[in-house]
């Protein structure tokens, strides 16, 4: 009885750690013992206060629950002469609204949902807004970006299609591109469960309980309201080498491998392994490129072959199956480099420049920064080495090219911004960039010489509306705001990545840190643009 008196004072007075506790008992007469409780119960009591009053001062801490408002100096801050003229479309992340305004900053039609945004939203061709949202209820996955949803609203608000892609197995997230024949290309994870993760190479030590979620790509035909025929898949899982395990099919030497995926990079113990957050397609190649966050690189894959032959390393167009035809940002990704060779940094929205717009056929990228002693953000462009046979090049030994950026926005002191989740950039008719810094709500335009010519601050924001993915302390991971929101399940306050386990700089577990204007992208249009066309209407209405 008196050993365990004894043992509550000292836990209270030095801290949890019991072997402390232990190792002072032994000085303290038992003489001392009835003094010793009312202090003890005294500084219980002072314990319970403090900490009630702590907790008090948080305020609410769970995903949706509302805060004190935040004032935002919204609207329109420059608009100058050399801005390319059309009107710009976002959908906020703590909003059911997306918006098309002018280059006054005036809202000049807007579609309403149920549901906030998973991440991204693309205005089409024929006026109709194809989206992410979110699904809330899936048992398997969480974190930044978690979506589930696909929703095809019509310009007048009505919903054409309604998606679901969300089960304990699989879940779509982040971002989607839509294919010129209307069929829908996602970024999904899939789920492994530790031992299979094992079973594939990957170190034990680096395995957590919720397993790994390799990326998947699913490309989606609709079919009537809320069906859909999966007609095509890639998965990571078909693509890995590892160099712990000798009796393993995939056993080999990472670096002669380029066009593999090492099961090792990148491992850190929680189950969003690879973070993909943006994907886009090249009609022209028939070719994918998606952004890999953990890794720092953006990779290429061939879409021309059969979900058969994407399991391979044998098929399509370019006879490579699904294996990687070019990956850039860190060679130490696949051990042909170090870290001083890295280029990206927890990169988002890397794209192919369309074609007719200045800088064609090249990489536009988002670099985000804020992590591996980078801490401002840069948007470049990447020529890649793509030869006459449509070869993306590399030699023996070495890491894919370029070197480094052919053009780059945010490198120079006197240009400076920090993003570091979310954000993109655009690159428009007359040669301008569009960039969304989207950590801060901030859209701006730069000049082919780095000059900004408009600029505009998201205003729309509901506080009781939490980003795709950040639903409080135990759904907090992955795009979160720097410095912001609660920990992650088991982790420590936000300021990763991935705030448990281990995460990085530039996230956070909810979005209590950061502004509440967020914004995952933003994209320009030419007034002559034919999904415009219902402006026309509204004016002649």
């Amino acid at each position: 009885m008196r050993k365990s008196h004894y043992k509550l004072f000292f836990t209270i007075t030095l801290g949890t750690n019991p072997e402390r506790a232990r190792s002072t008992m032994i000085f303290i007469p038992p003489l001392f013992e009835s003094i010793m409780l009312k202090i003890a119960a005294c500084s219980a009591l002072t314990l319970l206060t403090l900490s009630s009053v702590a907790i008090a001062s948080k305020g609410p801490q769970r995903g949706g629950e509302r805060r004190e408002p935040q004032e935002i100096d919204g609207g329109i801050k420059r608009n100058e002469e050399g801005a390319s003229q059309g009107y710009t479309f976002f959908a906020p992340l703590r909003s059911k609204t997306s918006y098309l305004i002018d280059m006054e900053g005036e809202v000049v039609h807007e579609w309403p949902s149920e549901h906030p945004p998973g991440n991204s939203a693309y205005l089409l061709d024929d006026g109709s807004l194809m989206r992410t949202a979110q699904d809330f209820d899936n048992p398997t996955f969480h974190g930044g970006g978690s979506g589930g949803r696909i929703q095809h609203i019509s310009w007048d608000g009505e919903l054409l299609w309604d998606f679901l892609f969300s089960n304990e197995e699989h879940m779509q997230h982040h971002d989607i591109a839509v294919l010129p024949n209307g069929n829908v290309l996602m970024i999904a994870w899939e789920f492994k469960t530790p031992e299979e993760a094992i079973a594939a190479g990957r170190e034990p030590s680096s395995v957590g309980e919720e397993g790994v979620w390799p990326d998947t790509i699913i490309e989606v035909k609709p079919d009537g309201k809320t069906g859909g025929e999966i007609v095509w898949e890639w998965r990571l899982w078909d693509h890995l080498v590892q160099d712990v395990n000798e009796e393993l099919n995939n056993y080999g030497e990472v670096s002669l491998h380029p066009e593999l995926v090492n099961v090792n990079h990148a491992a850190r113990g929680d189950g969003d392994w690879n973070h993909t957050n943006s994907i886009n397609y090249n009609a022209k190649l028939d070719q994918v490129t998606i952004s890999v966050r953990t890794f720092n690189e953006l990779w290429v894959i061939d879409h021309s072959t059969t979900t058969e032959e994407a399991a391979s390393h044998e098929g399509g167009e370019r006879g490579r199956g699904g294996d990687i035809l070019y990956r850039w940002g860190n060679p130490a990704a696949y051990g042909r480099g170090s870290r001083r060779d890295m280029l990206l940094y927890g990169q988002h929205d890397v794209q192919w420049i369309d074609d007719e717009l200045p800088g064609e056929g090249n990489l536009l990228i988002f670099n985000n920064g804020g992590r591996d002693g980078r801490e401002h953000s840069t948007v470049d462009e990447v020529v890649v080495p793509l030869n006459k046979d449509a070869v993306y090049t590399i030699e023996e030994g070495a890491a894919f090219e370029p070197k480094k950026a052919h053009w780059t926005y945010g490198e120079k002191e006197s240009e400076r911004f920090s993003s570091g989740f979310i954000s993109g950039a655009q690159r428009l008719m007359n040669g301008n960039t569009l960039i969304c810094s989207g950590a801060d709500g901030r859209l701006f335009e730069v000049t082919a010489e780095n000059e900004i010519v408009w600029e505009y601050i998201n205003p729309f924001f509901d506080e009781g509306i939490t980003p795709a993915g950040r639903r409080g302390p135990n759904r907090g991971r992955g795009d979160g705001p720097p410095n912001g929101g609660p920990p992650g399940r088991g982790g420590r306050p936000g300021g990763g990545d991935r705030p448990d386990r281990g995460g990085r700089p530039g996230g956070g577990g909810g979005p209590g840190g950061g502004v509440p204007n967020i914004v995952f992208r933003a994209l320009r249009f030419a007034p002559d643009h034919p999904g415009l066309s219902g402006l026309n209407k509204e004016s002649d209405g």
